[in-house]
């Protein structure tokens, strides 16, 4: 009997030092997990990097395909020209826009506006930022119905003109094209953006303008996918120790 207590309490003791052992080695995530936190890590970032990491102060972007006949060895630039104040996503859009903004929880817009490296054209790009991936999918979704982008320009974000530049004359009633783009797999956001001449010339059909128009398209799709690289690019899957939850 005394040899059966001793083995009894040898295997009672392996279990608890099983366990302890299990509750010392570091927490592991599962993939569910694991996304959950990658994706309020990048719902962070418009609050936690500064204003020039998401609006870089610099862009590079190709040329459009029926301007480049170098087979895409050419690289245009945008500079920023400045930076605007957080805005409501009502104050930062347009009436069509705002509406489907606030039906999915649009809690805020950021602004910023760049020029072409030939002072031609601006480009007024906006994020706007939503709780959730999926209340910003819905919302990108909404905004790319025909009956938003069939306008000539679709509705979309304010320009946002900065004196002194040459964006000094950028309005609303000179914005050529805007458009919007989202959807990300991690990013709560939906980057938007609108692109005019540096001139006073007024709105025209520039789709009509098939240069005119791959040119501000070029300059306007290139700022806004620095944007959402930089906001919307996936961290590195969490891992303990270090992680949140951990």
């Amino acid at each position: 009997m005394a040899i059966v207590g001793v083995v009894l309490g040898l295997i009672g003791l392996g279990v608890t030092l099983v366990g302890v052992a299990g509750q010392l080695l570091p927490r592991r995530f599962t993939v569910a997990q694991q996304q959950e936190i990658m994706r309020w890590e990048v719902g962070k970032r418009w609050q936690e990097f500064p204003a020039g990491k998401v609006f870089a102060p610099s862009v590079a972007y190709s040329p459009p395909a029926v301007l480049d006949d170098t087979g895409g060895s050419v690289s245009l630039a945008a500079h920023r020209v400045g930076i605007a104040r957080q805005a409501s996503c009502p104050a930062a859009t347009d009436p069509a826009v705002a509406t489907v903004l606030s039906r999915n929880g649009c809690e805020a817009v950021l602004r910023a506006s760049y020029v072409d490296d030939t002072d031609s054209y601006v480009v007024t790009v906006g994020v706007a930022v939503f709780p959730s991936t999926a209340q910003a999918a819905r919302a990108q979704r909404q905004l790319a119905a025909p009956s938003l982008t069939r306008r000539n320009p679709a509705p979309g974000v304010h320009a946002v003109a900065f004196p002194g530049t040459p964006a000094a004359g950028f309005t609303d009633s000179r914005r050529q094209i805007s458009a919007s783009m989202g959807d990300s797999a991690y990013g709560s956001y939906v980057v938007m953006y609108t692109v005019g001449f540096t001139d006073n010339r007024p709105r025209v059909p520039v789709t009509a303008d098939s240069y005119a128009d791959a040119e501000l398209t070029s300059a306007g799709v290139g700022v806004a996918e620095s944007v959402t690289s930089a906001l919307d690019t996936p961290p590195a899957p969490p891992s303990c120790p270090g992680a949140p939850g951990c």
